[in-house]
């Protein structure tokens, strides 16, 4: 008997039309593997199950012509990060404070699953408010690693990497505005996209956060293209969101005269040799798909997207927080608490935030000009380990303490860059048996690139989808 849990969902989608699987038999596969698999790995909070069953029998219904036939995503099953609003569901932020708030109405990324006609079997956990890298929380406890449950599984977008690691779900949602897709994708050795700002719609203020975006989590680069084109174009609820129509499903996986740039650093992050490794052996792998590969000598100072996050995130993400938690904060997370007491006395000036973007830009900008994407890894480590705040215990690496909000990511630079696309795909494991990732970053609006190299990626190094659990 075939593990479905472990097939791709374009493969699902495809079995569904041909009638070889039914949309239920597939759902009963998930659910099963939820019971068996959750209690370990601790990635998904509530579970719809009957809701989840009946939409998965409607489904079965318009694959056989039912009901006016199905739609392009009909009947599969999604997990949308705990964040994220869904009509009548509670919606925590994993956070107590919110452990009772029930959403009024779907975020703009669900109402599009659903118009293709997906459904959310279930919730994946984040940290409290999303805020730091990792998963832990005192509403929802500690989120394990499929790979090592000894280890972390970043964050924030931390439960619906693991759930995809897992086989829990064959796609789940997540929102990046420092590295929150291609942190958790990196660790549980999975596919995130972060979009362009304004390409997949958000309503509301977070669509006009430039630094923002909400995008998909997935096994493959074809699945993660999938829910890309499914969710993409403008809508009339994000003034912001995109015209322009363009699709990334990758219709070929070689890479002839392509032109690909690798930094193993960006010449100021304290990369391990293990990730730098990794992410070097795979880039060169492309050259065997016809790409020319070529180091690059760039800096991109920490101190400079530091700057630039701060101010960022003091003059809004932790604004909107501060508004948010008045008067209760004795009741978050450490680390939400000291995060947002920490960004009250750091945060630049607007304008000293703006100039460092500017900053970032220009060394970015010259070796997006001479190369169609730029390799690098998206974290410094393979990943912490579970359970630890590191706003209370220090994170030390070769006996230096180090900043574990700004000196490990090396994702925050493009969403300074945000019109940038970026692909995190799995570039090979750490001897711990944690994933490493590596980023994609494209050219300003240039998504088909990206999905095409990741494509070749995984052609010429596929990787494991699911962890023997």
């Amino acid at each position: 008997m075939p593990d479905l849990t472990a097939w791709p969902a374009v493969d699902v989608l495809a079995a569904f039309r041909t009638r070889t699987l039914s949309p239920v038999e597939y759902l009963q596969a998930l659910l099963d593997r939820i019971e068996a698999a959750q209690p370990s790995v601790n990635a998904l909070g509530d579970v719809y199950a009957n809701a989840a069953m009946r939409s998965a029998a409607q489904s079965a219904h318009r694959y056989a012509g039912k009901d006016g036939g199905p739609r392009p995503l009909d009947g599969l099953p999604v997990a949308v990060k705990d964040e994220t609003e869904v009509a009548g569901r509670r919606t925590t932020n994993g956070s107590l404070l919110w452990q009772d708030h029930i959403s009024e109405s779907d975020d703009l990324i669900v109402e599009r699953l659903r118009d293709a006609g997906a459904y959310v079997h279930a919730r994946t956990l984040t940290p409290e408010f999303s805020i730091p890298f990792w998963t832990h929380s005192r509403m929802w406890g500690v989120t394990r690693n499929p790979w090592n449950p000894a280890y972390d599984v970043g964050g924030s977008s931390g439960g619906s990497a693991a759930a995809l690691a897992a086989g829990l779900t064959p796609v789940a949602t997540g929102s990046d505005i420092g590295g929150s897709i291609r942190m958790p994708a990196s660790c549980c050795g999975v596919v995130g996209f972060k979009p362009p700002h304004g390409r997949i719609a958000v309503a509301g203020l977070y669509g006009r956060d430039e630094w923002s975006c909400v995008g998909p989590l997935a096994r493959t680069v074809r699945d993660a293209a999938l829910v890309a084109d499914a969710v993409c174009g403008a809508h009339p609820r994000d003034p912001m969101s995109l015209r322009q129509d363009m699709r990334v499903m990758p219709t070929r996986d070689d890479l002839p005269g392509m032109r690909i740039a690798f930094s193993p650093d960006l010449g100021d992050w304290p990369v391990t040799e293990e990730v730098a490794g990794a992410c070097e052996s795979a880039a060169m792998a492309l050259r065997g798909r016809g790409a020319v590969v070529e180091y690059v000598n760039m800096v991109i100072p920490r101190a400079l997207v530091r700057t630039a996050s701060d101010a960022h995130y003091g003059h809004m993400f932790a604004a909107d927080l501060d508004r948010a938690t008045a008067g209760r904060t004795d009741e978050l997370n450490p680390y939400a608490r000291n995060w947002l007491a920490a960004i009250r006395d750091a945060a630049p000036p607007f304008l000293a935030g703006r100039e460092a973007e500017v900053e970032i830009a220009d060394r970015l900008g010259p070796v997006l000009a001479e190369y169609d994407a730029l390799m690098c890894p998206a974290f410094a480590v393979p990943a912490f380990t579970a359970g630890t705040d590191h706003t209370v215990v220090p994170f030390t690496l070769d006996g230096l303490e180090l900043d574990t909000f700004h000196d490990l990511g090396l994702t925050e630079v493009f969403n300074a860059v945000n019109r940038c696309p970026v692909l995190c795909v799995p570039a090979g494991r750490a001897a711990s048996g944690v994933p490493i990732g590596v980023q994609i970053a494209g050219r300003t609006m240039d998504d088909p690139t990206v999905f095409r190299i990741g494509a070749a990626l995984e052609a010429v190094r596929p990787w494991s989808l699911v962890a023997p659990i």
